[in-house]
């Protein structure tokens, strides 16, 4: 079923370019037989006004310098966190030995039809 789907898009994509190529040399032909037109004077080209000059930056201003190490204060220190207490493992019930398998139905039998008989 999808050999077919794509075998008939595949048909109708050839198809469809098949049909506008038709088209279009048929169009290109016609304005091949066109007689010379006139042609479209051309039109002024219009003025860009003149970009602003770009002002100049001020000059660069020196930043206070930054506090050393030794005069910043020092951070308390934290108490450690208590240890979380122990779980108990978890373990799972032994299984029994002989585990039944429940029965499994049968099929049932199909009678086969024998063919007719030729003349």
């Amino acid at each position: 079923m999808a050999t077919f789907n794509n075998g008939s898009i595949l048909l109708l994509i050839i198809t469809l370019l098949s049909i506008s190529s038709i088209t279009t040399s048929h169009a290109a032909r016609s304005l091949l037989q066109l007689p010379n037109l006139p042609t479209i004077p051309s039109l002024p080209q219009p003025t860009v006004p003149q970009l602003p000059a770009i002002p100049n930056m001020p000059a660069a201003v020196t930043l206070p310098p930054l506090p050393s190490v030794a005069s910043l204060p020092t951070l308390p220190t934290a108490s450690p966190l208590p240890s979380l207490p122990s779980v108990p493992k978890m373990t799972l019930p032994p299984l029994p030995a002989n585990i039944p398998l429940p029965n499994m139905p049968s099929f049932p039998n199909i009678p086969t039809l024998s063919p007719p008989p030729s003349n």
